[in-house]
């Protein structure tokens, strides 16, 4: 199955997005990238399989909502920052954005990261981005896999 250049997406998408105010940094973009490439293959743009979850980073429209409620409502400057990217209309009950708007995806992926408890891990360390995603972002009730994902990480940070 063929999907996006990574390195390209990389470059032209991610990177652009956290170079804006509070989101940033080489662990981010290395997470972001391998994020989107663990969740949808940078193939899907709606949950294989029939999932609620859209967009290259898999966001389901319960957990959008919930950044813009309870993460977003609290912090204007970054609120502003999404807003930017995503366009007026983006907020609660705007999780059709994921789909088209791939800055404001990867936008609202690092917000569901800004809301973990802890850093992030070294930008570098494929093992640790890899469980970094699947603690804070897919979860312990989502099928990813920690170690058979740290390839596609590497990746990522190869890209």
């Amino acid at each position: 199955m063929q999907g996006l250049d990574l390195a390209q997406f990389k470059a032209l998408v991610v990177r652009p997005v956290l170079a804006q105010p509070g989101l940033g940094g080489s662990a981010a973009l290395n997470l972001l990238t391998g994020t989107a490439l663990v969740e949808s293959g940078l193939v899907w743009l709606r949950q294989n399989g029939g999932g609620p979850a859209l967009g290259l980073w898999q966001m389901e429209p319960a957990t959008h909502d919930d950044c813009w409620q309870n993460f977003l409502a609290f912090r204007p400057m970054l609120a502003a920052t999404v807003r930017r990217l995503g366009g007026a209309a983006c907020g609660v009950g705007s999780a059709g954005l994921l789909v088209g708007n791939l800055a404001y995806a990867c936008a609202m992926a690092r917000v569901v990261y800004l809301r973990a408890p802890c850093g992030l891990p070294a930008p570098a360390e494929s093992a640790g981005l890899s469980a970094y995603h699947k603690k804070y972002y897919n979860t312990a009730l989502g099928a990813a896999d920690a170690q058979r994902n740290m390839a596609l990480f590497a990746q990522a940070i190869a890209a």
